[in-house]
């Protein structure tokens, strides 16, 4: 009997020892699972417990490349645009940051509530921060005569001018035009990536655009160009003329003024690059050449009086100030900002493993500018 005592104590220690030292075994020889095996019952639904490790596949981290350039993405968003902001960060970082890990900076009229920090910051392992714009970044200026304004807001929603009512749709294209890269945030860096909510992003990218621009000296991205609607800017081009009369000395040879012009600069053709979607060097919008020019537009309160967008802006101000070959056709990035979509072709789009129908490419549509950019290079 002794003996007996002796073994048993023996086993006992060693269930003991194999408890805490093996998870499995302990697992499998604990008192709750003993009983689901003869009850058939773990008092509670299987989903509530968790995957067993084993079924999941083991891989490091990612981690960044050594070598990055020093770059963000820059989201202008709403508390309100929550859903439509995780869907674009999610296919952002599938598609593409989670390779390589670039911070994001979100900004907003109004401060960002805890709820829509915590489930974005979620979506990324990248250095996340969130800004809130100053006042007198957004809002209409004091200069702005608003009987003036007003009356040029009922007369084009009368016409039905897209967002041709909307204070803050100007609000909104004078901060992207002049103000948005002098944000705090935003002054540590040299490139941005412009996101915006709702967007789609089609193909895997395995290269780094950044360094792209960087090394090839590349000032300005883009990936959908099309023509302006007329009456949203029956000025802006006059303006225009009248500061590069003023300036000349601004204004570089070999610049791409025959994207925006047939004529020499004598007329504007409506031709912009759809800025929703923008890669570039905030180092062209902090140029002496573009505050001056960006100065000169708000003074004559285009925004207000007539509804000046940052495309045209945007893209009349690199299509000046930066040469032709400075402004890059990001053809490998499948993107869709609603209605109009970019579709890699061919070899880009296997490559990408894109997912958009390749016969729905806005690239040389009719109301494509493409063409007039791939003309300037013929």
């Amino acid at each position: 009997m002794r003996y007996v005592l002796l073994v048993l104590a023996v086993i006992v220690s060693l269930h003991y020892m194999l408890s805490f030292s093996n998870e499995k075994y302990g697992n499998a020889t604990s008192f709750s699972n003993i009983k689901e095996k003869i009850t058939g019952s773990s008092g509670k639904p299987p989903y509530m417990e968790p995957v067993p490790e084993e079924y999941y596949i083991k891989t490091n981290k990612t981690e960044p490349p050594a070598r990055r350039a020093n770059a963000v993405f820059v989201i202008l968003a709403r508390n309100s645009d929550l859903n439509g902001v995780v869907s674009s960060v999610k296919q952002m970082e599938d598609r593409f940051n989670k390779k390589f890990q670039y911070p994001y900076v979100f900004l907003n009229e109004n401060p960002f509530e805890e709820s829509f920090k915590k489930r974005v910051s979620k979506l990324t392992d990248a250095k996340v921060e969130f800004g809130l714009i100053p006042r007198e970044h957004w809002f209409q200026p004091d200069s702005i005569d608003e009987v003036r304004a007003s009356a040029a807001r009922e007369d084009m929603a009368k016409n039905n001018v897209i967002y041709g009512g909307s204070v803050p749709y100007r609000n909104m294209c004078r901060f992207n035009s002049g103000f948005f890269y002098k944000h705090e945030l935003l002054k540590p860096y040299k490139y941005y990536w412009r996101v915006e909510p709702d967007v789609k992003f089609f193909c895997d990218l395995d290269y780094d655009p950044f360094l792209l621009m960087q090394d090839q000296n590349k000032v300005y991205g883009f990936t959908v160009s099309l023509y302006e609607y007329e009456a949203t800017i029956p000025t802006l081009w006059d303006a225009t003329k009248e500061f590069m009369d003023k300036n000349a000395e601004l204004i570089p040879t070999g610049n791409a003024m025959s994207f925006l012009s047939d004529d020499g600069g004598m007329t504007y053709n409506r031709c912009h690059f759809w800025s929703n979607f923008e890669i570039a060097d905030l180092d062209l919008w902090r140029s002496e050449a573009y505050n001056k020019y960006f100065d000169f537009l708000d003074e004559r309160g285009g925004f207000y009086y007539e509804r000046w967008g940052d495309a045209p802006v945007h893209s009349i101000g690199a299509a000046l100030f930066s040469k032709k070959e400075q402004i890059h056709f990001f053809n490998d990035i499948g993107y869709r900002h609603e209605p109009f979509q970019h579709c890699p072709q061919g070899e880009a789009h296997t490559r990408g493993k894109c997912w958009c129908d390749e016969s729905q490419n806005f690239d040389y549509e009719w109301y494509s500018c493409l063409k007039r950019y791939d003309a300037m290079f013929a």
